[in-house]
């Protein structure tokens, strides 16, 4: 994919990029989980084996590990987690209540959006406590494993330490296309807005109204400033972090794009990132229409 080539204009050190989509005619677009064909990778670009910290794009894999958690009957959506009166649910959907990055309520549970590391991290201590798994492990054992994700660890947060590959994370981009850990109704709940209409600050990018979560992943919506493209579809959900970072899943365009790199985020990646996220979209919807 030519489009990929954008990422040699980046101002980076090291990047890397792949974009995983399922082939015109095995599954109709905007029905991710009903294809017969497993998603493939189309294109990519850089080194796929270079290993860069996810920072924030870590708290997918946390959040998958979860769900798989919860499917497995070790622990439920809502079960209290987290600061009194808080669930599973609600450290997920970033509506705990949680400050930032520390362990201290700002808010009661469910009526703020305040994105919250110090959330993913209480909710990886209350998986390792009902699971008597430390949670690195338990990551390592229900999603990287299962998928082939040899280059991806968590030496530490599982709100942002985790360190992997542009190769792993299509990998990971292609199970969320099409699950196979889950069952396509966990991920389709997953990735519908839990508790809706809150307001709240998505990182980098201001106030939101609201600002749409489902659970541990961001959703698209109708966000504006954000870091996807103008013609990526409401339903888009993934995750960005602040190390340079992002995995999207585009259900109506049925495809999925990973981009990696070795630079902090700032104002180079929100002019460089939607500009990418559109070049990669149309790409994909020529070759389908050719």
């Amino acid at each position: 994919m030519n489009s990929l080539r954008m990422i040699e204009n980046w101002p980076v050190p090291t990047a890397a990029a792949a974009v995983v989509a399922r082939a015109a005619g095995s599954g109709g677009a905007g029905d991710a989980a009903g294809g017969t064909a497993r998603p493939v990778v189309a294109g990519s670009h850089g080194p796929l084996d270079h290993r860069f910290a996810l920072a924030s794009v870590t708290k997918p894999l946390a959040a998958y590990a979860a769900l798989i958690a919860v499917e497995e009957g070790a622990v439920e959506l809502d079960d209290p987690a987290g600061p009194a009166g808080s669930t599973v649910r609600h450290l997920l959907a970033h509506t705990s209540g949680l400050a930032f990055d520390e362990d201290r309520p700002m808010a009661e549970p469910g009526t703020r959006r305040l994105y919250s590391n110090a959330g993913f991290e209480a909710l990886g201590d209350h998986l390792a406590k009902v699971t008597e798994i430390p949670f690195p492990q338990y990551l390592h054992e229900a999603v990287l494993e299962p998928l082939g994700m040899a280059s991806t660890e968590l030496p530490g947060s599982p709100a942002k330490d985790g360190v992997s590959t542009a190769g792993d994370l299509a990998r990971f981009a292609a199970e969320l296309l099409s699950p196979r850990l889950l069952s396509p109704q966990t991920l389709q709940d997953a990735t519908t807005v839990a508790f809706p209409g809150l307001r709240g600050v998505l990182p980098g990018y201001g106030n939101q109204s609201p600002n749409d979560w489902g659970l541990g992943f961001e959703i698209r919506d109708g966000k504006s400033p954000h870091w996807t493209g103008s013609s990526s579809s409401p339903r888009t959900f993934g995750h960005f972090g602040q190390s340079g970072t992002f995995l999207w899943v585009d259900p109506e365009a049925d495809a999925a794009c990973v981009a990696l790199a070795d630079r902090d985020f700032g104002q180079w990646a929100v002019d460089a990132w939607p500009q990418f996220t559109d070049a990669v979209l149309a790409e994909l919807r020529e070759q389908r229409d050719g």
